[in-house]
C-alpha cells in the first residue's frame, strides 16, 4: 500500500515478529504512561497468537520489512446486544509513521474482519489524555462514551 511517499504493508503477525512486537508494546505502554514488564510476555504472546485456538489476533504494519505498528483484537459477546463484537485491544504506530493514514487502514482492516465474523460493532478505548487519538477516532466515525475502567488484580 502507499500513502503519499510512504509505502507499507499490513499483514498478519508472524512468530518471527514477536521481538519487535514486544518493543512496540513497550513504546505503547510508555506513550500511555502505563507500567510494562516484558518478562515472560514473548512466550505468552506466542501462545495467545499462534496456538491451535488463538486467543488474540494481530495485524502488523511494516515499512521495508521493519514492523512499525500493530493492531491486536479479540472477539467478545455483548450481553446487552446479545451479539458478538470485535474488540480492538491495541493500536499503535511508531511516532515517525503517524499521519500517513496507516492507523486508519489498520482500523478498517479490523472492522472488515469484524464484519466478516458477523460482529455488530467494533469497540476500543484510549486514555482520556490521548487527545490526538481521540480526534482521530472521532474523525473516522467513532462514538465515545464516558466511563471509568477498573482493573482488579487477581
Amino acid at each position: 500500500m502507499q500513502q503519499g511517499n510512504m509505502e507499507y504493508n499490513i499483514r498478519p503477525c508472524h512468530e518471527n515478529d514477536l521481538d519487535k512486537l514486544l518493543d512496540l508494546c513497550q513504546l505503547h505502554a510508555d506513550y500511555e504512561k502505563a507500567a510494562y514488564n516484558p518478562e515472560g510476555k514473548k512466550q505468552r504472546l506466542k501462545t495467545a497468537l499462534f496456538s491451535a485456538a488463538p486467543q488474540l489476533n494481530c495485524l502488523v504494519a511494516d515499512v521495508a520489512g521493519d514492523i512499525i505498528g500493530y493492531a491486536t483484537y479479540t472477539f467478545d459477546f455483548s450481553t446487552w446486544d446479545a451479539a458478538r463484537f470485535i474488540y480492538l485491544d491495541c493500536l499503535y504506530l511508531e511516532e515517525a509513521y503517524r499521519s500517513y493514514g496507516i492507523g486508519q487502514v489498520l482500523m478498517e482492516k479490523v472492522a472488515t474482519i469484524g464484519k466478516a465474523e458477523n460482529c455488530i460493532n467494533m469497540q476500543w478505548q484510549t486514555p482520556d489524555f490521548n487527545e490526538r487519538a481521540i480526534q482521530f477516532y472521532k474523525r473516522i466515525g467513532g462514538i465515545g462514551k464516558d466511563k471509568v475502567r477498573f482493573t482488579l488484580p487477581l
